[in-house]
């Protein structure tokens, strides 16, 4: 038994099995450890048959080989298309050892059987990845007989060891070696092929829609290609186990993200902290001019933008010095010296005592002696360095049994027209808080409100049933400030007069920016004029649940 699992066949008399002969099929692109397996191979006892360009570096290793045209007595054809499409081929892969007539049909044609299948695929995603690169040369990089290989040899792992990733080399050298009968081992070796296979095939698929369907953004089916990254201690609670997969689709190469950051210090990041460095970083990501973000629970509590950012952080953290304790903060600048002691030495705004903690620190950039001096601060704090996140970008979000995709919301001040509706036209400066409270609230959870001044977050409301409520939270955390401030909703006003808009008037409020479309949009512009307060329609909702 133990030698059957080690490659020696049971086939009848005449088969290249039935001498004793143990045979691997080589075929890479990666040839990464290729002399290492060849050696190690033919250590065993195994005779290698190869292609091309992997038979030659074996050749130059010190290994022997067979090339499949010996096998096959058929040359390679088509510019390389066609190397191994061949009965001689994948009827040794594919035939059954435990059934007599698979290896009776064998027999009577010549063909010998493969023990072990290793194959790596053309390298497509790098190819239509690296630039422009014309359809026709796209076309040439899509592999066709190593997804034939491989599946012929994922689908028969019982008798047919299948490899695609050069990290498991040393598994399968360990596992010939002990002459083992492991079919778990097979099987997986057999999943990890089939994946290989389905994340090429993924990547094929998402390039040719791309190029047959450039103005259409959801395709009638499609796959996306996830790997793993690493396994997190517990989920949203302690109890719910969790990974964190990256996502290889093409459309996200280069596109950046918290996904892609490199982690420079601190605890292994957390599913909730995934959760809290992605709205963070996306919300500072949004500015042009040096802002700092801090974020809690995905809502961004603090939002400042000043050329001095050490100002602007100690601005966002004032919005909310107790949300802010324990939050994540984002820079879009480089973190240097100065703003590294500042962050590391900064005590709460509530007490003027407390040195602020913090879960993680995300950044485009740090200096040496700045990525220093913040390692100073905590051992388990969270140092993130992260390119800015990509526009355009799908997002897909799941439901139970299925999942919704929608364009990401990538509108700013820039793209929009604030129309005046009320009899007081705003001021420079108001349009201008309100433009910076409009892009804060579309960071903050429905239903949103957001009441800033001077490019400064001064107050928020999120995630209350009624907008009457969240307005009222944020209203306290302004305070007095809130006078001559602008306000942002992120919907409509449903109600004016009693309501929301009247409370606000009330409250002192300079300006607001709403995106408009309620029946009583009226009521809402008669507010304003009996108060004397500006009143702009983006006509831009901003709903974020």
């Amino acid at each position: 038994m133990a030698s059957a699992e080690a490659g020696a066949s049971t086939a009848p008399e005449g088969s290249f099995s039935a001498r004793g002969v143990k045979q691997a099929l080589i075929s890479l692109s990666d040839k990464t450890d290729l002399a290492n397996l060849g050696n190690g191979l033919q250590r065993l006892g195994f005779s290698i048959i190869s292609t091309g360009g992997t038979a030659s570096s074996l050749e130059a290793a010190g290994v022997n080989v067979t090339k499949v045209e010996e096998i096959t007595h058929f040359p390679e054809m088509l510019d390389g298309r066609v190397k191994t499409l061949h009965p001689s081929i994948h009827g040794g892969i594919l035939a059954r050892r435990d059934q007599k007539h698979h290896l009776e049909a064998l027999n009577e044609h010549g063909i010998g059987t493969f023990d072990v299948v290793v194959v790596n695929l053309y390298p497509f995603y790098d190819k239509v990845t690296s630039g422009a690169i014309s359809f026709e040369d796209g076309i040439e990089n899509i592999d066709i007989g190593g997804p034939t290989l491989i599946r012929a040899a994922a689908k028969n792992h019982k008798d047919v060891l299948v490899v695609v990733d050069h990290k498991d080399y040393p598994a399968l050298l360990e596992y010939l070696e002990g002459k083992q009968d492991d079919q778990d081992f097979r099987r997986t070796l057999a999943w990890k092929a089939f994946q290989h296979v389905a994340s090429y095939d993924s990547a094929v698929s998402e390039w040719l829609w791309k190029q047959s369907n450039k103005g259409d953004t959801f395709p009638p089916s499609f796959t996306v290609p996830l790997s793993l990254k690493s396994t997190l201690r517990y989920g949203e609670n302690p109890h719910q186990k969790a990974a964190f997969y990256g996502d290889k689709s093409l459309s996200l190469v280069n596109a950046g993200g918290i996904a892609t950051a490199i982690q420079h210090h601190g605890k292994e990041m957390s599913y909730n902290n995934y959760l809290d460095a992605d709205a963070a970083w996306n919300c500072v990501s949004e500015f042009e001019s040096p802002t700092c973000v801090v974020v809690k629970h995905t809502n961004p509590c603090g939002v400042a933008s000043r050329q001095d950012i050490l100002e602007a952080y100690r601005l966002a953290v004032k919005a909310d010095p107790v949300s802010a304790f324990g939050g994540i903060v984002a820079f879009n600048t480089t973190i240097d010296e100065d703003l590294a002691r500042e962050i590391r030495e900064f005590r709460s705004p509530a007490d003027g005592e407390t040195r602020m903690f913090y879960e993680i620190v995300v950044a485009p950039g740090y200096t040496k002696k700045g990525l220093e001096v913040l390692k100073g601060k905590s051992k388990t704090l969270r140092i993130l360095e992260a390119k800015p996140s990509g526009k355009g970008m799908l997002s897909l979000r799941q439901v139970n049994g299925g999942w919704l995709a929608q364009e990401s919301d990538d509108l700013t001040p820039e793209d929009i027209t604030f129309t005046k509706m009320s009899e007081r036209a705003p001021e420079g400066s108001e349009l201008s808080d309100a433009k910076f409270a409009w892009l804060c609230v579309k960071h903050v959870k429905s239903n949103a409100i957001v009441i800033a001044k001077n490019n400064c977050m001064l107050g928020m409301g999120s995630g209350q049933p009624n907008r009457l409520e969240s307005l009222r939270i944020a209203f306290r955390k302004a305070g007095e400030e809130a006078k001559g401030a602008a306000l942002a909703s992120d919907a409509f006003f449903p109600f004016a007069w009693n309501d929301a808009v009247e409370e606000a008037c009330h409250s002192g409020i300079a300006v607001i920016a709403e995106p408009g479309g309620s029946i009583r949009d009226q009521d809402a512009v008669d507010c304003c004029n009996k108060y004397g307060v500006s009143l702009v329609f983006t006509g831009v909702r901003h709903f974020r649940h």
